[in-house]
């Protein structure tokens, strides 16, 4: 075979390749529907999902005394209050007693409580009963958010509004 020829047969294949690549190219934008106006609503606009809510981090390393538990506030000078480090190691005072666990921020605000590690000091029975409430519900935390300058926290057994101490 002559080099003409052979040039003439490699031209030819080339040619081929790139019209094959360009009707799968417009195959692929006609079929996901790019370039295309929508004829009968010439001024109906293309779908863009809507962007995330900026996600909150979680506040590590401050103190937060407990203001209410499902709207009931609580009393005294001995209120409850916990903090997460950076270490994820949460600790604090429910009451009467303190408290240590392992608390980790997770995506979407949620927040996982690991198992209480608590001391047993005896103390009356309300401030008990409040104590064991305010247990319950940090322990079974889900959801988590900044609301105004108050640390929401909504679980299982309902929701905890903190304020963060000085």
């Amino acid at each position: 075979m002559g080099q003409p020829m052979m040039v003439k047969r490699m031209a030819t294949a080339v040619g081929a390749v790139a019209l094959v690549a360009c009707a799968t190219q417009a195959s692929a934008q006609a079929f996901l529907g790019y370039g295309q106006k929508n004829r009968d609503k010439p001024d109906q606009k293309q779908y863009v999902p809507a962007a995330k809510a900026q996600e909150k981090i979680f506040p590590l390393d401050s103190t937060w005394t407990a203001v209410s538990l499902n709207g009931k506030a609580f009393s005294g000078s001995d209120r409850p209050s916990f903090i997460i480090d950076k270490q994820y190691r949460a600790r604090g005072f429910g009451g009467c007693n303190t408290f240590a666990a392992t608390a980790f921020p997770l995506k979407e605000q949620h927040l996982a409580v690991g198992p209480l590690a608590l001391t047993k000091k005896s103390c009356e029975k309300g401030v008990s009963a409040a104590e064991m409430q305010f247990l319950t519900a940090f322990r079974t935390s889900g959801q988590w958010d900044i609301v105004g300058s108050q640390l929401v926290i909504k679980s299982q057994a309902g929701e905890l509004r903190f304020d963060r101490a000085l």
